[in-house]
Formats: C-alpha cells, structure tokens, sequence
C-alpha cells in the first residue's frame, strides 16, 4: 500500500476508534471489550501469517519492538477503555490529537530527527492551552470526567513514547508481524486486567458490543495497527502522528451525530487551539521565514 493511502486509512479507523470502543464496553464491561478485541486481533494475524506465508521474526531487535510496542499499547488502550466509561468519545480522540507535539518532543530529545525551534515551541504551548481548555469542559461535565481525561493525557503519553521507542530500536520486521508480536505482550497483561476488574464472562452480549468489537479487533487492532506500523518504518516519528490532525473533528462529529454526544464550547476551542498549534508545530518555519 502506498503512504498516502495507509495515511488516509489510518486517519478513518481512529476517527471511528473511539466511538467503538464506548459502543463496545457497554454492557459488557471495559476489561472484557478491551480482551475481546485484542484476542480477536491476534487471532486474525496469526491467520494471515500463515495464509501469506509472513515470516515472524525473533532476533533481538525484533523482540525488543515487541516488548516496547505491546508495553506502551497496553497501557495506552487499558487507560483509554477505562476512561471511555466516563468521558465522551470526541473526548477520547481530541486529547488524543496532543500525541503529534508529545511524540515529536520525544523525537527530538531520543532520535535527534529535529531541532526544537521557536515555532515548534509556540505549537506545543497552543496545544497545552487547548489542553486545558478541553479539561475546563471536562470539569464542567463533572469531577469522574475530569479524571477520565487525566487517565486519556497519560495514555497519550504512553503511546507517543512508545512510538518514539519503537523507531529508536529500528526493527525491520513485517508490519504484520509487529503487530501480532505487540498483542502476544500485551495479551496476558489485558486478561490479567479483566481478572482483577471482573473474571466473570458477560450474562448478556448486546449486538452493537460485538459487532464493534468485531470491527475493532479487525481494523482497529489488524489493519490500524499494521498501516500504523509500516508508517513507522517509512516516516519520520513526528509526521506519523499528524493523522491525529483531522481525527478529533471528525470524532466529536461522530460522538455528537452518532451518540448523542454533549460538546462544550470549551471543547471546540480547545480543539481548534490544539489543530492550530499542531499546523504551527508542523509548517510554522516556512510561515515565519
């Protein structure tokens, strides 16, 4: 697949992401959602593996990818599942747009791939003030909102240093490899969660549970993870994270037509203050030269 084209597909399943992991965990509880989609996920690699004759790899380098990739991606989607129980899914994906400024400042100090410039700068402090602005809309929506958010900033920055951890290593393993290499970590990590906050199997599986568990074990963990991936082998750590540029938009859109979803103006400001900071962080030196 072109790049372009991985982008473009990236940028639809997170905009979609959110929305179905809260569709996913109703009824049925954020561990076992959680569980069920990446279960369902590496399930499906390990079939194309073998159906595409994809080698999976386990030298050094390939195992430390692994183990980077499926520490920081379980601590980013226990947080972010957790979270989405009491935070609205446009929510989830904007405080998510941060991880662009987040991952290129650890791109910067870890893999020296660019120089921080007063411009950058300036796009870091809007995406904090767009922070904050979206945190004053959490607080209106009540105190668990507030600590749903600070879970979401933290699962940001997990993910975002994972990121830069995973280029840091410099692995030349199949994406789909990587990605099937990434569940088989953090696997155990989210039954050994499912246990300590249920161990019960759902009584009742609602249909919308499983048809977005489906999809998200599908797309969102196979396909999303896999294009996400080969991103990484072929782009710059900060670039790859631009598709959050367009992603929060396009989900509180969806939060709010799809979900009956509550957005606060502070929300949209701070939205717009974060998109804004990012384009500054990105094309500021050629605006200012």
């Amino acid at each position: 697949m072109s790049l372009p084209a991985a982008f473009i597909s990236v940028i639809l399943i997170w905009s979609t992401t959110p929305l179905a992991i809260k569709w996913s965990a109703m009824g049925v509880g954020f561990s076992f959602a959680v569980l069920s989609r990446m279960a369902i996920g590496a399930l499906l690699c390990v079939a194309l593996l073998v159906i595409l004759r994809i080698r999976f790899p386990l030298h050094r380098k390939a195992r430390l990818s692994y183990l980077a990739s499926g520490l920081s991606m379980f601590g980013a989607m226990a947080l972010t599942y957790w979270s989405s129980q009491y935070v609205s899914s446009g929510m989830i994906s904007v405080i998510f747009g941060l991880s662009p400024l987040i991952t290129s400042l650890g791109a910067a100090l870890w893999l020296k791939e660019e120089a921080i410039t007063p411009s950058k700068i300036a796009g870091m402090l809007l995406g904090l003030v767009g922070l904050v602005l979206v945190f004053r809309g959490g607080l209106g929506l009540g105190n668990v909102a507030a600590v749903g958010l600070v879970a979401l900033f933290i699962a940001v920055v997990l993910q975002s240093l994972g990121l830069v951890w995973i280029k840091w290593i410099s692995d030349d393993s199949p994406p789909l490899a990587m990605t099937l290499g990434t569940l088989i970590v953090a696997l155990p990590l989210f039954l050994l969660v499912w246990c300590l906050a249920d161990g019960h199997w759902p009584a009742v599986l609602p249909e919308r549970a499983v048809a977005t568990t489906l999809y998200l074990g599908v797309f969102g963990s196979v396909l999303g993870f896999t294009l996400y991936y080969y991103m990484i082998k072929h782009m710059q750590a900060g670039r790859i994270a631009l598709v959050t540029l367009v992603t929060p938009v396009l989900a509180l859109l969806l939060g709010h037509g799809l979900n009956n979803e509550t957005v606060l103006p502070n929300v949209w400001v701070g939205t717009a203050s974060i998109a804004l900071g990012l384009c500054l962080h990105r094309w500021g030196g050629r605006w200012l030269a």
